[in-house]
């Protein structure tokens, strides 16, 4: 029995190690192709294969950093687009569950609503942008509105779809011992539904940057948008560049975050 159990112990462990070499290289190869990605982009600028004016450099761009930070204005940026992304994220996918919650608790409502939420989810959100400029301002919380707007939508469509795939065994079961609706919500749908809860946030991570960068393109005087579209304007590419370098950095930690939480909440679903 001890031989038994020492020798599932040591595959066990050839196993733990043979997916944690896996994970090594899989980052060695990741690091690797940006590394190489980079250093072409460099070469070829200095080479004149390319034109650094129009694609810029990593040089340029690193020096375009270097000079916002002196300046005092790199962070100021980023903190204003963070906090209207976070706010925006949170709203919508709270706003969009709570929805969700409301068309899964009264089948005439969601009967009622469903021709609604097609047509609004397949139009453009961009195109009322200068709606909520006139309806709400010129500043933050038109940017903040605009990007509830486009992650609100999805994540209604996205929950109250995972709501109605929950098993119907367990919702008679619960019915059979007489479970109120709301009990039936807290104890079968809402823990099934965590997954499905999860990719909204996944899918709100890209469309809440979406919606604030378009509304600082439309409105803002500060933030990475305001950059964006400042060094446009004045052909500052390397500046350009370097805000959509800083927007994709913050968009992946984010998503990684999201990553982290469902990694936390499928242990906590285990136990």
């Amino acid at each position: 029995m001890k031989e038994e159990t020492r020798l599932v112990s040591m595959e066990h462990l050839k196993f733990i190690r043979a997916v944690r070499m896996e994970n090594y290289r899989v980052l060695v190869a990741r690091l690797t192709i940006l590394f190489f990605f980079i250093l072409s982009w460099e070469l070829a600028g200095r080479f004149g294969l390319i034109d650094p004016f129009i694609t810029s450099q990593p040089s340029r761009i690193l020096k375009t950093l270097i000079n916002l930070y002196r300046e005092g204005q790199l962070f100021h940026h980023i903190l204003i687009t963070v906090v209207e992304n976070i706010i925006g994220f949170v709203s919508g996918t709270l706003l969009g569950t709570l929805i969700a919650v409301a068309l899964w608790w009264s089948s005439f409502l969601s009967r009622v609503l469903d021709p609604y939420l097609v047509v609004l989810n397949a139009l453009p959100k961009i195109a009322l942008g200068p709606i909520l400029i006139v309806w709400i301002g010129n500043g933050p919380p038109s940017i903040v509105a605009m990007a509830i707007l486009i992650s609100v939508i999805v994540t209604i469509l996205t929950v109250y779809s995972g709501f109605v795939q929950v098993d119907e065994e367990k919702i008679k079961i619960l019915k059979t011992f007489g479970a109120t609706k709301y009990q039936i919500l807290q104890k079968v749908i809402l823990p099934a539904s965590v997954p499905t809860i999860v990719s909204a946030l996944k899918i709100n991570v890209g469309l809440s940057w979406v919606g604030v960068i378009v509304g600082e393109f439309l409105v803002s005087k500060a933030g990475l948008g305001y950059l964006i579209v400042y060094g446009g304007q004045v052909f500052k590419l390397d500046l350009v560049m370097a805000s959509v370098i800083i927007l994709a950095a913050a968009a992946a930690l984010m998503y990684q975050g999201m990553v982290c939480l469902e990694k936390s909440l499928s242990r906590w679903q285990g136990n």
